[in-house]
C-alpha cells in the first residue's frame, strides 16, 4: 500500500511514520483550539486517534519486509540515525533525541521486532523497558494481536503459577470458574515479563518449560495447552550477578537473552529532557483537560538540570504534579518539598537581595500565609475542623497547607 502526500510531486511516497507525525500535529491543534466547543474538539480527537491506530494496523506488514530486508545501515551522525529511523516507518509511542546510546538500542530493538526472538531490556527503574517492550511489539508482526504485561515481583509466589498459566475450576479454594492465565491470554501475541529478576526459582523452573515446550498446563489440570507467543522480559537488576549468587537460572537467562538492549539513565541521555517536558508538559494538559502551564526560568533550569535518580518516570510524574498545582504559571514552589532548592538565606532569614523579585514576593507570601494560619489556630485551639468552617475551606486542603508549613494542630491546643 502507498500513500501519497498531495503537498509534494506526484509519485512521491509518504512515509508512515511521516503521516502520523501529521495526525499528531492535527490532534495538537485541535487540542488547543478556542473556537470550538469542548465535545466537538473531543470528538475530533477521537477520530483522529482511530485513524493513527488504523494507519499502524496497515503499516505492520510493509514495516515487517522493510526491517527484514534492510541493508545494512552506513555510519551516520546521530540527527540521521534518528530521521532514519523514522523514515523506514519505525513506530515509536512518545519522543526521543539523538542520544547514541538510546539510538543503538532502537536500531537494535527495530531488527528484534520483526522475528520471533525472545529480547531482554534491562536498565534503571524508570527508564522506558515497557515502552520499549510495545515498542518491538508494534513494530513485529504480531502488532494486530494482543500485548500482555505481567509484573513478576507483584504477583504472591503462592499465586504465580495460577496467574501465568490459569487454573480449572476447583484447583483451590476460591477457584470457583476456569480461568485462563497470562499466556493463554497473550496467544498470538507479546507477553511482556518485567521484572523477570524478581521471579522465584520455583516460577523460573515453569517459565523455562513453557519456553522450551510451548506448552503450558492450567493449576488442576492435567491436559497440557499449546501456546505460541513472544517473549520480551525486563529487569533493573544484574541478572549475571544474581546467577552467581544461585539466585537466577543461568538456563533462564540464556533462553530470555537471544537479543539483550541496555536502556541508559536519562542522566546520560541530557539532550532528551528539553524533548520530555514538552512532551509530558503536553500530555498532563491533555489527561487533566487544561492548558499547558507556564513556567518560570527558575523552575525550566532546575527540571533541565536536575540528575532525575527515578529516571523518565520521576520527569512524568514532576509535569504532571506541576500541570495540576499551578495555576497559568509553575514555579519552584510547586516541586516535591524534598527536591526543591533552598532559598538564599542568611542566619534562617531568605535573603531579598540574592533572589529575584518573584522569589522575594513567594516568601513574603509564604510568611503571611504561614502567620495567618498560626492565628486561626490559636482562635480555635487547634481545631481543625472548626477552622476550616470558619473559614468555609475544604478540609483536606487546610491539611494541606498546614502540612507545608509544617504546623501541628495538637501544638495550638488549649490543654496541650
Amino acid at each position: 500500500m502507498k500513500l501519497f502526500n498531495q503537498g509534494i510531486p506526484r509519485g512521491s511516497a509518504m512515509s508512515y511514520a511521516a503521516l502520523l507525525e501529521k495526525i499528531e500535529i492535527l490532534r495538537s491543534t485541535l487540542r488547543w483550539s478556542t473556537s470550538m466547543e469542548r465535545p466537538d474538539i473531543e470528538k475530533l480527537l477521537r477520530q483522529a486517534n482511530v485513524l493513527r491506530d488504523e494507519v499502524m494496523q496497515l503499516s505492520h506488514k510493509e514495516r515487517f519486509v522493510q526491517a527484514v530486508s534492510a541493508e545494512p545501515v552506513p555510519d551516520l551522525a546521530a540527527g540521521e540515525r534518528r530521521q532514519a529511523l523514522l523514515g523506514r516507518s519505525f513506530v515509536f509511542e512518545g519522543t526521543f533525541g539523538d542520544n547514541p546510546k538510546l539510538l543503538d538500542a532502537l536500531e537494535v530493538a527495530e531488527k528484534a521486532a520483526p522475528t520471533e526472538l525472545p529480547v531482554l531490556i534491562d536498565g534503571e527503574s524508570g527508564t522506558g523497558k515497557e515502552l520499549m517492550a510495545k515498542v518491538i511489539h508494534a513494530n513485529g508482526s504480531r502488532a494486530d494481536k494482543p500485548y500482555i504485561s505481567v509484573n513478576c515481583g507483584a504477583i504472591p509466589e503462592s499465586l504465580l503459577e495460577s496467574e501465568l498459566f490459569g487454573h480449572k475450576k476447583g484447583a483451590f479454594t476460591g477457584a470457583a470458574t476456569d480461568r485462563k492465565g497470562k499466556f493463554e491470554s497473550a496467544h498470538h501475541g507479546t507477553i511482556f515479563l518485567d521484572e523477570i529478576g524478581e521471579l522465584p526459582l520455583p516460577g523460573q523452573v515453569k517459565l523455562l518449560r513453557v519456553l522450551q515446550s510451548h506448552e503450558i498446563q492450567r493449576v488442576g489440570s492435567d491436559e497440557t495447552t499449546l501456546v505460541d507467543t513472544r517473549i520480551v522480559a525486563a529487569t533493573n537488576k544484574n541478572l549475571r550477578k544474581l546467577i552467581e549468587e544461585g539466585l537466577f537460572r543461568e538456563d533462564l537467562f540464556y533462553r530470555l537473552s537471544v537479543i539483550q538492549l541496555t536502556l541508559p539513565p536519562l542522566r546520560e541521555r541530557r539532550d532528551e529532557i528539553p524533548l520530555l517536558i514538552s512532551w509530558y508538559a503536553d500530555e498532563s494538559a491533555e489527561e487533566l483537560k487544561r492548558r499547558p502551564v507556564k513556567m518560570t526560568a527558575k523552575l525550566r533550569d532546575f527540571l533541565l538540570n536536575y540528575s532525575y535518580p527515578g529516571n523518565i518516570r520521576e520527569l512524568r510524574n514532576l509535569l504532571y504534579r506541576i500541570s495540576c498545582l499551578a495555576g497559568e504559571t509553575a514555579d519552584l514552589a510547586h516541586l516535591p518539598e524534598d527536591i526543591r532548592p533552598a532559598a538564599p538565606t542568611v542566619r534562617g532569614k531568605a535573603t531579598p537581595a540574592a533572589m529575584s523579585m518573584s522569589d522575594a514576593k513567594r516568601v513574603a507570601s509564604d510568611e503571611a500565609e504561614r502567620a495567618y494560619l498560626e492565628r486561626g489556630l490559636q482562635e480555635v485551639g487547634g481545631t481543625v475542623a472548626e477552622l476550616a468552617r470558619r473559614w468555609d475551606m475544604n478540609r483536606s486542603h487546610l491539611q494541606i497547607l498546614l502540612k507545608k508549613h509544617g504546623l501541628h494542630s495538637k501544638d495550638f491546643r488549649k490543654d496541650a
